[in-house]
């Protein structure tokens, strides 16, 4: 038996800043900007949040692949920004959609966390426990960056992807390999702060903090692991990176993406970049731009694909999917 994805599904918020907008509040230009990311403009959140866009992601998803929402047994949501500590998004997302039976909860990957989903909802297909799973990964990045930091407030946008999964018996379709993992000794090259401790017997002062990365070293740590993850993926199944149709990895950085391409000799046309337009979404990366490339029908039934995402703690995963639907 193999997980297959049954369907696709995206939101954004409604208001699209240029990187001319950003340069009014902050020290750059849309030249600067455009020549070390690519990034041209971004969605930010408004009024919209990230209950809000999970809700959206997970409908469209649910609709393009013809599913119920009282069908899915399995809600797993990758968030680091999610508007409650708890209840999770996941559980806040199957009261949204009038589900009574699944298993719920988020996972914190960031950038990594709907290939990290992915991975958790091929097991719990595979072993029987689940027929129908649902995965979303919804981030408001926006409201984590401080927008006087021209390191990182011009690297993200807000929104949410979904991925509806279900159970086939043909083997020759789906995920065919997956995997994740953790590198925690690097962990602290990207980090957020969650609230200091504060109770009567210890005090510390209300510091507001930010999102802080150490670019560089995000940068080095996808470049060795986003090949050596796809390569170990796909020799047990007995192919390279010269078989696969498309490379949907995370979108981070073009840079990131242009030198992956090039240490695994493959033309850069087999690696789908949208981050012009949206930036860095996080979770939810690479189920936005499948969303794209699946409603403009440029995902092909029996075309090979990599999905990778890679991000905080550092984490890192990848899946080789056989594409089912026509």
């Amino acid at each position: 038996m193999k997980a297959t994805i049954l369907g696709t599904g995206s939101a954004l918020p409604e208001k699209i800043v240029s990187n001319d907008d950003i340069a009014q509040y902050v020290d750059t230009s849309d030249e600067w900007i455009r020549q070390r990311t690519g990034i041209v403009t971004r969605h930010i959140a408004t009024s919209e949040t990230a209950t809000s866009l999970c809700e959206d992601a997970a409908r469209n998803a649910l609709e393009n692949a013809n599913v119920n929402p009282e069908d899915i047994d399995l809600i797993v949501v990758s968030t680091v920004s999610s508007e409650y500590r708890f209840p999770s998004c996941a559980c806040i997302l199957q009261e949204r959609l009038g589900n009574k039976k699944a298993m719920t909860f988020d996972i914190v990957v960031g950038c990594a966390g709907c290939v990290y989903g992915l991975d958790i909802a091929d097991s719990f297909i595979k072993s029987g426990k689940v027929k129908h799973a649902l995965v979303v990964g919804v981030e408001i990045i926006s409201k984590l960056v401080d927008w006087a930091d021209r390191r990182t407030c011009v690297l993200f946008g807000d929104g949410a992807g979904a991925y509806v999964l279900g159970a086939s018996e043909d083997d020759s379709v789906g995920i065919q390999g997956i995997m994740s993992r953790g590198l925690g000794e690097n962990g602290m090259s990207l980090t957020m702060k969650d609230r200091p401790i504060d109770n009567p017997w210890h005090k510390e002062d209300d510091i507001k903090d930010y999102l802080y990365m150490d670019g560089q070293a995000v940068f080095k740590f996808a470049c060795r692991k986003v090949p050596e993850s796809i390569k170990e993926v796909l020799n047990p199944l007995g192919l390279t990176p010269d078989d696969i149709d498309k490379f949907f990895l995370h979108q981070a950085n073009y840079r990131i993406i242009e030198t992956v391409a090039k240490m695994m000799k493959q033309p850069l046309e087999k690696f789908p970049t949208n981050m012009d337009k949206v930036g860095n979404i996080s979770a939810a990366s690479v189920p936005r731009i499948m969303d794209e490339y699946n409603r403009q029908g440029l995902l092909k039934k029996g075309e090979k694909y990599i999905l990778c995402g890679f991000g905080a703690g550092l984490t890192y995963a990848t899946a080789c999917v056989i594409w089912e639907k026509d």
